[in-house]
């Protein structure tokens, strides 16, 4: 009877458990379905052996998040059968399960952004938020859709939970039925330990992590299938991706040949000229048409036409990109030469350091510095990281002081926002270095209502935004070029990362980093287009460089305008990869060695060539292990600046 009553028990709970598996399993073909144009799959097999590798990741999730349920469900209780107990269970279930649930649902959309799945470093992000509620309730009235899919999918397992119950039943014999029940406890304790593990106790190995999910793919991009949101999120909980490396190839003397994080210049004659630094939310290369005249887009459309005449007076970069995922990480890889790779440097446990930045070394040149944001103050964490670079003033939306500017969602208008910072500039005493960091530029891709016929949606709803933004900085370079200070400035403008993607060249991997860098300065020899690799750390030293700047500082990128001291390469991360571009190729690599390595126009990473290696290949892994070992060995040892 005892045996029987639990065995029924048993059964029920595995019948419930693999509810969880049907549910992930629809959850991941629809994710697929969302984002057909960014995860390139060949056949429907290759969907169904790739969701076959998911299994682990989904059993990891599932256990964990239902550690507490299995436990109740299992525990030897005399009244486990009862109704009221199994009721417990139903609520334990559900509450917990369709949270981690929702988790998926929410990447079907916000994955076009970030071109990952969403780790605890968003959450980070989002604490910062003073609008989390506006937001929340933004994405369900933009996204209802998705909102109702994840109703109906609810209830249906709501339903299919409901069809198989526990039937009421008191054991007879109270001490068989509790020795027989601890037997089983035991057992399944173990079996839930080797399914967190990813089905593997043996000791010499891990348990399965983010990097794994890309061991059985073709294509880096299709480990976010294998993937699922609650395992990506759990993950990344407690871990800190901030630990130093030991390669045993890698010496002092090999990072300083390939890295050389100490950079100085002679190139040019000291000077002070004004620096004012855009960061433009979610400006994506694609969205201008001087970057794009060698793309072969067929029927192409700018959506900036402002930019595109700056650019003809203008210093342009065609061949860059972003160092990190997300507008934090922006901030830090512009201002400060500091790439963000699996984790935002900013959400680590290192940030709060002295770091050489070009607000350091301008302020040691006398210059008076500022940061610009029109969202709440400490939105994106971007006031407590420009307190540690240590600006002089931080101008947010409490400073703007007029709400009737407010876009309602994020942060004041560009437009008016950019005339505020126009007027502020003109009150300063040069020199003076600026950064703004625009909002108008991203969801929920709204424009104010007066321009409502003026810009157009195009083919995807942000197009309106990137013309509105450009419109924006067309206003305020009109203005300023008025002022004395504007004839002795350099104006740089960068995206923080990119965004919706239209046209199919930037569905490839490669180009979800694909960022525009416009360097301007008003009647210089700083004009025309240069197609060498560059990346956002460049912009700190490639400013130092122009001014003269004449100490040693740290920097792990490279001047832009310096083409004798150091090659051009780029590197960044998926979140899971790192991605290492220079020379002929581009390397994949996890952490401990290379995954692939690519042709440099192979931008889709179609065709790996890591089976024909050659010394090239050798030496560009090396760099990429060189560049990782100095990156954690001064953010862990807290050596961000150079000591005289």
């Amino acid at each position: 009877m005892h045996k029987h009553l639990r065995l029924n028990e048993y059964k029920v709970l595995i019948y419930r458990l693999s509810l969880a598996y049907i549910f992930y399993f629809i959850a991941r073909i629809l994710f697929y379905i969302f984002n057909i144009n960014l995860l390139k799959v060949d056949s429907i097999s290759d969907l169904l052996s790739l969701c076959y590798y998911g299994l682990a990741f989904d059993t990891t999730a599932i256990l964990y998040v239902n550690l507490l349920f299995i436990v109740f469900s299992i525990l030897p209780f005399w009244k486990n059968t009862n109704s009221g107990y199994q009721k417990s269970l139903f609520y334990l279930y559900f509450g917990t399960n369709l949270v981690a649930y929702a988790t998926n649902f929410i990447d079907f959309i916000y994955y076009k952004y970030t071109f990952a799945r969403t780790t605890i470093v968003v959450l980070n992000v989002l604490k910062h938020e003073t609008n989390k509620k506006v937001l929340l309730f933004s994405f369900l009235y933009d996204y209802w859709y998705v909102f109702i899919l994840f109703v109906l999918f609810s209830a249906l397992w709501i339903y299919l939970y409901k069809k198989v119950i526990v039937a009421v039943a008191v054991p007879s014999k109270k001490l068989h039925y509790f020795g027989f029940s601890t037997i089983g406890f035991f057992w399944v304790v173990l079996l839930i330990i080797g399914g967190i593990r990813g089905g593997d106790f043996n000791k010499a190995t891990r348990p399965i992590n983010l990097l794994d999910a890309s061991r059985h793919v073709k294509n880096i991009v299709q480990s976010d299938i294998v993937l699922n949101t609650p395992f990506a999120i759990i993950r990344t909980l407690f871990s800190n991706s901030f630990l130093k490396p030991n390669y045993p190839n890698v010496n002092e003397q090999v990072i300083l040949e390939k890295v050389q994080p100490i950079k100085q210049y002679h190139n040019n004659p000291a000077t002070k000229p004004n620096v004012v630094v855009f960061i433009l939310e979610s400006y994506g290369r694609e969205y201008i048409g001087a970057f794009n005249k060698n793309s072969k887009i067929p029927n192409y459309k700018s959506h900036a036409p402002f930019l595109d005449s700056l650019s003809q007076h203008s210093m342009i970069f065609t061949n860059a990109y972003a160092n990190g995922r997300q507008s934090i990480h922006g901030m830090s890889s512009v201002l400060a030469g500091i790439p963000s790779f699996k984790d935002a440097f900013t959400s680590s446990p290192y940030p709060k350091q002295k770091i050489e930045s070009l607000v350091s070394t301008l302020e040691s040149e006398g210059y008076n510095t500022s940061f610009f944001h029109g969202a709440a103050n400490g939105s994106m964490g971007f006031l407590g990281f420009g307190n540690i670079l240590g600006f002089d003033n931080y101008y947010g939306r409490t400073e703007f002081n007029d709400d009737s500017q407010f876009d309602g969602f994020w942060g004041i208008w560009d437009e008016p926002f950019l005339q505020y910072m126009k007027n502020t500039l003109d009150k300063k005493k040069t020199p003076f270095f600026a950064s703004v960091f625009t909002v108008s530029s991203h969801e929920p891709y709204i424009i104010p209502e007066k321009y409502k016929n003026r810009f157009h949606e195009g083919g995807v709803p942000i197009h309106k935004c990137a013309e509105y933004t450009d419109f924006a900085l067309k206003r305020f370079f009109d203005e300023a070029k008025k002022k004395p200070w504007f004839s002795n400035t350099i104006f740089v403008l960068v995206a923080d990362h990119c965004n919706q993607i239209y046209y199919d060249e930037y569905q490839k991997a490669i180009n979800h980093f694909a960022v525009p860098i416009i360097i301007y300065k008003p009647n210089s020899k700083y004009v025309g287009v240069d197609d060498d690799l560059a990346q956002q750390i460049d912009i700190y030293p490639t400013i130092l460089d122009m001014i003269g700047y004449r100490k040693p500082f740290r920097s792990w990128g490279r001047s832009l305008l310096d083409k004798k001291s150091s090659q051009p390469f780029v590197i960044n991360s998926t979140g899971n990869i790192y991605q290492f571009s220079k020379g002929n190729y581009i390397c994949t690599f996890d952490g401990k060695t290379a995954l692939g390595f690519y042709d440099k126009n192979d931008k889709a990473l179609k065709n790996n060539l890591i089976k024909k290696r050659n010394p090239e290949m050798n030496e560009i892994e090396l760099n990429c292990k060189a560049f990782i070992q100095d990156y954690m060995d001064r953010v862990v040892d807290k050596k961000m600046y150079f000591k005289q």
